[in-house]
């Protein structure tokens, strides 16, 4: 049986910004920033393989992917397209307090397209990572 979701992927247009992103604006941890060099299937001569996650969610890692790995040179430069203009939401980060997270968050820069609001299952503001990808930051009910 499955237990659990261990990796996710999001795509980026450039990874040493969302590295920086995620990890000074959002305070997420690197968990790994290798090279897997060349060989791999789909790869072409390599890629790099970076992951980061929430301090308090170790066992979770999230995949900062350039749009190239694993696509051919089309398929890549649809998904840059999709990520710079805000077709792709990812997911959703909780937090116990989204009125004190949206605070801190906004003083470090990140840009939200929505303050936080009250819906049917929590309190909710929306923003945006460095590459265009958008996220719901919700104190569930």
């Amino acid at each position: 049986m499955i237990s659990r979701m261990s990796h996710s992927c999001i795509y980026v247009l450039d990874q040493d910004s969302a590295k920086a992103f995620y990890t000074e604006k959002l305070g997420f941890e690197v968990r790994f920033d290798v090279n897997m060099g060349e060989g791999f299937e789909g790869a072409g001569e390599g890629f790099r393989w970076l992951t980061v996650g929430p301090p308090d969610q170790p066992d979770l890692q999230i995949v900062l992917a350039d749009c190239r790995m694993g696509h051919d040179e089309q398929t890549a430069a649809e998904l840059r397209s999709l990520v710079a203009k805000g077709a792709i939401g990812p997911g959703v980060f909780t937090t116990e307090d989204v009125h004190k997270t949206y605070e801190e968050l906004s003083e470090r820069g990140v840009v939200f397209l929505s303050e936080p609001a009250e819906r049917p299952y929590g309190i909710e503001a929306v923003f945006r990572d460095d590459s265009g990808n958008w996220f719901s930051l919700t104190q569930p009910r």
